[in-house]
């Protein structure tokens, strides 16, 4: 793992999954951490819901954009989650492959995607604390 850990999140439409993930990894590690996140098909615009339920916790991703997923973009992280949707990343030697089973919080109600953003917060905590701890040995 390089100096600065990397982390890249993949969800089909980069909508809703991997967009409040890197976004709780941004809030959480701050600029400890390189975060990316992205799709293989991905969508026009992140997820309303997903949007409002990051804004009660304090965090805006109302700006953020979905992006394609690269072959570049798994090159250069040392960590690529998939957020339980299907979506397989280009496999390269001496990466680490992350598959998190997420509910879909497309077409869901705010209350329900509230429940997907708490899940979310659980897991990248632990990925924080696995990740940085690597980095210190």
């Amino acid at each position: 793992m390089s100096e600065k850990p990397s982390v890249l999140f993949v969800c089909v439409h980069n909508a809703g999954r991997s967009q409040m993930a890197a976004a709780w990894l941004t809030h959480l590690a701050g600029d400890r951490v390189e975060v990316r996140s992205a799709g293989s098909n991905p969508g026009d615009t992140v997820n309303p819901a997903a949007v409002e339920a990051m804004a009660e916790v304090g965090i805006d991703i109302s700006a953020a954009t979905p992006k394609i997923l690269t072959v570049d973009a798994v090159k250069e992280s040392d960590v690529c989650i998939t957020m339980g949707c299907g979506d397989t990343c280009p496999v390269f030697p001496g990466k680490r492959y992350l598959d998190w089973q997420l509910e879909d919080p497309s077409g869901q109600s705010v209350a329900a995607v509230r429940r997907i953003r708490d899940d979310i917060k659980f897991l990248v905590e632990g990925l924080i604390k696995e990740i940085l701890l690597e980095g210190s040995k």
